[in-house]
């Protein structure tokens, strides 16, 4: 009699348990399509050097990018230039919040669209020398 008690109790204890682990690794296995492009989406790299810090770059669509960042450059001015490797295709500059010493905010939005489909465009933000008019403090940003 006892025994038939230890066997039954031990059946349900297992089966229990294969119950429990069915559910624990079903989550694991089936996961939203849309969770997943959304973090694809959402994932950017943070680029910083001596003057620039915490850049980040979204990627907009429609060869769109926005960038965003602090910046510790001289009178505030943040330029910027894209190549395609070969040739500057676009040149700019924008403004930080502050200039040095202090650490400025700046945000602004560029439409860089590739002129060959094998070329790689790549942002490069820069501060330029009061004394010799050179850029110094290169950020490479790969956008695509």
């Amino acid at each position: 009699m006892r025994l038939s008690y230890f066997v039954f109790i031990l059946l349900l204890v297992s089966c229990n348990n294969t119950e429990r682990n069915e559910e624990s690794t079903l989550p694991e296995t089936i996961q939203p399509i849309s969770d997943s492009k959304e973090k694809e989406t959402n994932v950017s790299e943070t680029y910083a050097n001596e003057r620039f810090k915490e850049v980040t770059v979204e990627n907009l669509g429609n060869h769109k990018f926005r960038i965003r960042g602090e910046a510790q450059v001289f009178e505030a001015t943040i330029n910027w230039i894209v190549e395609d490797g070969h040739q500057e295709l676009m040149k700019g500059f924008q403004t930080a919040e502050f200039g040095a010493p202090e650490w400025g905010k700046f945000d602004f939005t560029i439409d860089a669209e590739k002129t060959q489909e094998n070329s790689t465009l790549t942002l490069y933000l820069f501060e330029i020398s009061a004394r010799d008019g050179s850029r110094q403090y290169e950020l490479p940003i790969l956008l695509y």
